[in-house]
């Protein structure tokens, strides 16, 4: 059998707690390993557990959902990180990619997306909805940023649409070394250190059309 995706949730509603932890325990390939109502104690628990995906709120009381999030960067916790809100401005959006959110869901999506978005992220991919990209084509970063090359913005365009390198490589007919240098090079240009912060510089740069900046 597939190993299960080991799952943390952290809200400060029990109710909604409840819900999802019965929600995603229904799901074969998961099993929630913690559920807490507070940041500091997602914190102990990821520590105690190593989970896969970490699945929080971003509004909770005490240390939120984004302190927490910066906080497991800081420490370098290998988590992955999904997002829940109930609100989808852009500017929370956008804030949740820079501090290195693996990915985003809105609590009124339905059920199911919330649950294929979790298990998407657990693959390794960047999830957010159609929301931050369309809030993120609207408020597009002047175009004074770093130089890339047109073969580098193909390879982080399909970065940022959550391939990974041995896909990007397929689609690109290049070898998964080849992607692998230009992501180095890429990730030096935008000093940025991993693929998360470099999809969301793609997306406040070129928005959701993926057309460069004029």
């Amino acid at each position: 059998m597939a190993k299960k995706l080991r799952l943390v949730l952290a809200d400060d509603h029990e109710l909604v707690l409840e819900g999802l932890r019965g929600l995603l325990n229904n799901e074969t390939d998961m099993e929630v390993v913690g559920a807490v109502t507070d940041g500091q104690s997602l914190l102990k628990v990821i520590a105690e557990q190593s989970p896969d995906v970490a699945v929080m709120d971003v509004q909770m009381d005490g240390m939120d959902g984004l302190a927490c999030l910066t906080e497991i960067r800081r420490r370098e916790l290998p988590v992955k990180v999904l997002l829940l809100t109930a609100f989808g401005d852009g500017e929370a959006i956008q804030s949740a990619l820079e501090a290195g959110a693996d990915g985003f869901a809105l609590k009124t999506a339905p059920p199911r997306q919330t649950v294929e978005a979790i298990r998407q992220v657990g693959q390794g991919y960047l999830v957010f909805p159609p929301a931050a990209r369309k809030w993120m084509a609207g408020h597009r970063a002047a175009p004074t940023g770093p130089s890339l090359s047109g073969r580098e913005w193909e390879v982080l365009g399909l970065l940022a649409q959550g391939l990974t390198n041995a896909q990007i490589a397929e689609a690109m007919v290049v070898s998964e070394n080849t992607v692998k240098f230009h992501l180095q090079n890429i990730f030096q240009k935008l000093n940025v250190n991993n693929r998360t912060e470099a999809a969301a510089f793609y997306f406040r740069t070129r928005g959701v059309s993926g057309e460069k900046p004029s």
